[in-house]
């Protein structure tokens, strides 16, 4: 009897089932979802989002606009961060992380490190082991006072004694590129023979 009072209901349903008509299915309506997010450094770019003849310009960190096929891009707004994190967070935490740069002053017309440039290189060294790195570049830089060739080895002399300050802490000599550029590639431009601190530089990329 029990099994009786069982099986006529789920009958019942079957056949209510059967005699009923299926909706037919609302068309999906395409859309897109576009966000502007900062990059590694927190610096926004801008960029221009254009449908059906109409332009709608980010230039706002989180800022947001929805674009329907063949319809004009929606009226942005900024997206709160909780919500960005939820749309997107898994996406950008399987992104690779971004190179860690430093830069390493050196004493004028010497390749002796600033005091402060020392005091960096834990910093460095700690990045180093953390990430475990697949490539270094290290890459030597002078001022723009002396003549070409001997700015060149000069940069080149800086550059290799940050790499063996590296190896010597134990940094795989297999991951470090070492190179220079002389005083072609200032990070403050000046005219010719200008002593200028910044310029006495090895420029460190961890990738």
């Amino acid at each position: 009897m029990t099994r009786r009072s069982f099986i006529l209901p789920v009958a019942l349903l079957l056949l209510a089932a059967s005699c009923a008509t299926p909706p037919k299915p609302t068309p999906a309506t395409s859309h897109d979802v576009i966000v502007l997010l900062p990059d590694d450094q927190g610096k926004t770019g801008a960029i221009v989002v254009s449908s059906a003849g109409v332009e709608r310009r980010l230039d706002r960190p989180r800022q947001t606009v929805t674009v329907e096929a063949g319809s004009p891009p929606g009226i942005p707004t900024v997206m709160p961060g909780k919500e960005v994190t939820a749309i997107a967070g898994p996406a950008l935490a399987a992104l690779p992380k971004p190179p860690a740069r430093f830069i390493l002053y050196f004493e004028h017309d010497s390749v002796d490190l600033t005091v402060k440039s020392q005091a960096l290189l834990q910093k460095v060294i700690e990045t180093i082991r953390n990430s475990a790195p697949v490539d270094i570049s290290v890459v030597g830089h002078t001022d723009t006072v002396g003549k070409d060739n001997y700015n060149s080895v000069l940069s080149l002399k800086r550059a290799r004694a940050v790499a063996s300050i590296l190896r010597g802490k134990g940094v795989d000599p297999s991951v470090l590129d070492i190179s220079s550029h002389g005083k072609r590639n200032p990070l403050v431009p000046t005219g010719d023979q200008v002593p200028e601190p910044r310029n006495r530089r090895v420029e460190i990329t961890v990738r």
